[in-house]
């Protein structure tokens, strides 16, 4: 059985981009393609009803460099970078968790 929690400390020196709740959102098992060596694979990634301001965790489920951008209030672009110019993004998964 769960058990609500209501209590919730923000960090001083933190930026909540809410005052009166928290968004967690989660999506596992993105698929991304794959590449040439050296080249980064982009997959976009829709969420509706996110706010202006938030952050973007990624578990890219293989050896690479993750980062997120082009974040909008209907979702983003994921990123995988080769950590190398002869490394490969192989075709897989990808997770992604957005907090706000």
């Amino acid at each position: 059985m769960s058990l609500d929690q209501h209590t919730v400390t923000v960090p001083t020196g933190s930026a909540p981009a809410n005052t009166d709740r928290i968004l967690i959102g989660n999506i596992p098992a993105i698929a991304n393609g794959t590449a040439a060596a050296g080249v980064t694979v982009t997959v976009p990634v829709v969420m509706s009803e996110l706010p202006a301001s938030y952050s973007v965790q990624i578990n890219p489920g293989q050896g690479c460099a993750a980062y997120a951008d082009g974040k909008t209030e209907t979702g983003f672009n994921v990123h995988l970078v080769p950590l190398s110019g002869t490394a490969v993004i192989a075709a897989g998964t990808f997770d992604v968790t957005v907090v706000a």
